[in-house]
């Protein structure tokens, strides 16, 4: 697969099965932060907020969405049924896309920025 240039292409050289998911992914991070600059970036889609915001990318049993620390470590009580590490909550491939604890994760990580700047 070729690197993508734009979020645009890595979605559409994601499998076909799972472009759907992406693309609300996308859809939900820009309804929350439509001033993000959206570029790829570590070959994944990036999201830049006064600083690093979100990055998203596929693998093949799940999506992982990538937050910097802490928001991951200060919302453990709410990601107990995901698997996580310091900065990814892996969403399923076969569940909807949770859009509350996806806000919930993204608007944490908003206000990080905002007062680290």
């Amino acid at each position: 697969m070729k690197k993508a240039k734009d979020v645009e292409e890595y979605i559409n050289q994601a499998p076909f099965e799972i472009q759907d998911k992406l693309r609300g992914l996308r859809e939900i991070i820009k309804e929350i932060v439509p001033l993000a600059k959206e570029k790829i970036s570590y070959g994944m889609a990036f999201y830049e907020y006064k600083g690093r915001l979100v990055y998203f990318g596929y693998q093949k049993k799940h999506i992982g969405l990538y937050i910097p620390p802490p928001v991951i470590e200060n919302n453990t009580d709410l990601l107990k049924d995901y698997v996580t590490t310091k900065s990814a909550v892996h969403l399923s491939l076969d569940k909807k896309l949770p859009k509350a604890l996806i806000t919930k994760l993204v608007k944490d990580r908003i206000k990080w920025n905002e007062s680290n700047k």
